[in-house]
């Protein structure tokens, strides 16, 4: 019977360190792993709540 874990479409880089050292491998990463998203800061301009005019002082 065939390993039911092989039907996953996507993997984890390797990491290196461990613990709250751990992280992802730069060599082991492709573009195809990146969050490149230029379009974060006008998504970001739309969707932030508005500022709170009170401040506090009377």
């Amino acid at each position: 019977m065939a390993d039911p874990l092989d039907k996953a479409t996507s993997k984890a880089p390797a990491t290196l360190g461990e613990g709250c050292l751990s992280r992802y491998d730069p060599d082991d990463m492709s573009a195809e792993d990146g969050t490149e998203f230029p379009g974060a800061a006008e998504l970001w301009e739309q969707l932030k709540p508005a500022p709170d005019n009170e401040t506090g002082d009377a």
